[in-house]
């Protein structure tokens, strides 16, 4: 999988909601490049397990469509008559 890259808005952003969940939560203030690697590293470490996390929620929802579209296709067959 090749490395995450958030868009420079939505990076900043969340280095900006980093900074402050420290000031706030720990009392202690960090510096934007502190709150820059936390966030890589948090993206390195975590960013797989959400990526397949979310691939396995898109299988099942895949596979509940094509049952219910092959439920719909044998609904339109014409049974034969006696």
């Amino acid at each position: 999988m090749k490395p995450l890259k958030l868009p420079k808005e939505q990076r900043d952003m969340i280095i900006d909601n980093i900074r402050a969940h420290f000031e706030a939560e720990r009392g202690e203030t960090i510096g934007h490049l502190a709150a820059d690697n936390l966030l890589e590293f948090f993206l390195q470490e975590l960013g797989p397990t959400i990526y397949n996390s979310a691939l396995g929620d898109c299988r099942t929802l895949v596979g509940q469509r094509m049952q219910a579209m092959e439920e719909d296709i044998y609904a339109l067959e014409w049974s034969k008559r006696s």
